[in-house]
């Protein structure tokens, strides 16, 4: 059995004023869901559209984040999500060290 790799990268996705929050502290605690669940909650490139079409659908001015996974080390986690498919979850803040870089949606 061949093994791939997790991603290096994943994008969180943020509305304006969450990202200029995060922009203001240089860090993100996470969106309610995410304070909620106890992890701030990533998509890898090939999750993010079915992630922004499920739970972000209608909406405008989002901002997609793009994350250096390595940077954060041990606090990402990837586990079971939806349809079984493994997304990456962060335990813990997220630094704005950590974003590669951001685009409007």
């Amino acid at each position: 059995m061949i093994e791939r790799a997790n991603p290096t990268t994943a994008y969180k996705i943020l509305t304006t004023d969450q990202w200029a929050q995060f922009q203001a502290d240089e860090v993100f605690h996470g969106a309610p869901v995410d304070i909620a669940d106890g992890y701030i909650h990533l998509s890898s490139t090939d999750q993010l559209a079915e992630t922004l079409a499920k739970h972000f659908a209608g909406q405008s001015g989002l901002v997609i984040a793009e994350v250096d996974l390595a940077v954060l080390s041990d606090s990402v986690k990837w586990e079971v999500s939806r349809g079984g498919a493994l997304f990456p979850h962060i335990y813990g803040p997220l630094p704005m060290a950590a974003v590669l870089g951001s685009r409007a949606t």
